[in-house]
């Protein structure tokens, strides 16, 4: 008689049901998390972008509404300033706009202020990548006067590329009132700042006088964007220096440029 081989039969047959148990067991309890993961992901996704875009409306309502009250406190600012020379108006638009293209229609005794507005605000997202973004604007503020009436300002909203010129020309002066803080005295001549502010002669700056008033040395210059062709005058305004012979420079836009002068170098 041979031996008997069916217990072993059972016994292996539970053994590998046991085993087929366990591993749909283990099958569905991986299917369960991974779809509790899948859907954690996808709803984390979906809000982070509802929460993003909320943000991002925010920020650009807080643009708006800024330009809006910058608008408004400029038209005031010009009703109250008490003078009408265009370079005094100039300056009045520019210190509250901080505009750095201004143009002036002295037909229609009109200023017209181009300028790109930016606000930030925390981009959320689940992996790297989020963190603060920055979200643009671009306006442009036209302020009228007629006789007898008040100064009254519009605002305009244009594409990117309307305010590009403009956000150049700003680079540009700041980079010039670095240059020019940081000269000596004896060489803020006319050719000695026009080599100093472009040493390499691509035009950015054409310097038309340099005027010294006592202890002030007034520099007249137009900056030109590098794309489409914006020009601004602005003054570049350097006190009597101490020490090694430098001083802090100021700039403001002018409307226009003026080379002349008793003391133009």
């Amino acid at each position: 008689m041979g031996p008997d081989t069916t217990g072993g039969a059972v016994v292996t047959r539970r053994a590998n049901g046991l085993v087929t148990t366990g591993c749909l067991t283990v099958l569905m309890a991986l299917i369960v998390v991974l779809g509790i993961v899948v859907s954690w992901l996808w709803y984390r996704a979906w809000h982070d972008g509802n929460v993003n875009r909320e943000r991002e409306e925010k920020a650009f309502a807080a643009i708006g509404k800024q330009a809006r009250a910058t608008a408004h406190d400029t038209a005031r600012a010009l009703g109250t300033s008490g003078t009408t020379d265009a370079d005094a108006l100039t300056e009045v638009v520019w210190r509250h706009t901080e505009a750095p293209v201004i143009a002036y229609d002295a037909s229609r005794r009109e200023f017209t202020a181009t300028d790109a507005r930016t606000a930030q605000y925390d981009n959320r997202l689940l992996l790297p990548g989020g963190g603060p973004v920055e979200v643009t604007r671009c306006f442009v503020f036209t302020y009228t006067y007629r006789p007898g009436q008040a100064w009254t300002s519009r605002i305009s909203e244009r594409d990117d590329d309307v305010c590009r010129p403009g956000t150049e020309i700003g680079h540009m002066v700041r980079l010039a009132l670095q240059r020019i803080s940081n000269m000596y005295a004896e060489d803020l001549t006319r050719a000695g700042v026009q080599n100093a502010l472009d040493p390499t002669g691509r035009r950015s700056f054409d310097v038309k006088s340099v005027v010294r008033e006592g202890d002030t040395t007034t520099v007249s210059a137009v900056v030109s964007s590098s794309g489409p062709a914006v020009d601004q005058c602005y003054r570049f305004t350097r006190p009597a220096p101490g020490g090694e012979g430098r001083g802090p420079a100021t700039a403001v836009p002018t409307s226009s440029c003026c080379p002349c002068g008793p003391d133009a170098r």
